[in-house]
């Protein structure tokens, strides 16, 4: 691969995980009223590329989610311009699709499984420019928050 495909590759992954991660805290289709409580997680993520001989550092975030999770997280992201579809909560586990136009256009696909209440793990993988990038997660719940997003 072309060394400016890689680096856009990065950067797409980049803005990506921090995506997926900000969009943890849009786990709910709608905007629950102002007295709602969610659930504080504390979420961390690790992107790895096929072909990379650097690891990525961990990155860590705390999110309030809502209780139930609805849609994707970072389900529609209009910036990296990507759309989720397809999404399914069987629980233990999330399912979904996404689609990125891009630059660079990427395909993915997503699973969330909770372990009881407080910890979930996650894979999200994306392929870009025959490159694929994995984007691992584990979130555990720290308790409840106001106002879930």
């Amino acid at each position: 691969m072309h060394v400016v495909a890689q680096r856009a590759l990065i950067a797409s992954g980049s803005l990506l995980l921090s995506g997926s991660l900000a969009g943890l805290a849009l786990l709910a289709a709608d905007a629950p009223p102002a007295a709602a409580k969610g659930d504080q997680w504390e979420v961390v993520s690790q992107m790895s590329m096929e072909g990379m001989p650097m690891q990525f550092p961990p990155q860590k975030t705390t999110v309030c989610s809502a209780k139930e999770w609805k849609q994707a997280p970072g389900a529609d992201d209009e910036k990296r311009k990507c759309k989720s579809s397809d999404f399914k909560m069987t629980p233990p586990k999330a399912t979904w699709k996404v689609h990125c136009d891009g630059p660079p256009a990427m395909d993915g696909a997503g699973e969330m499984t909770r372990d009881g209440a407080d910890a979930f793990t996650g894979l999200i993988t994306f392929i870009a420019e025959g490159t694929k990038m994995n984007v691992k997660l584990t979130g555990k719940r720290l308790g409840e928050c106001d106002n879930p997003k």
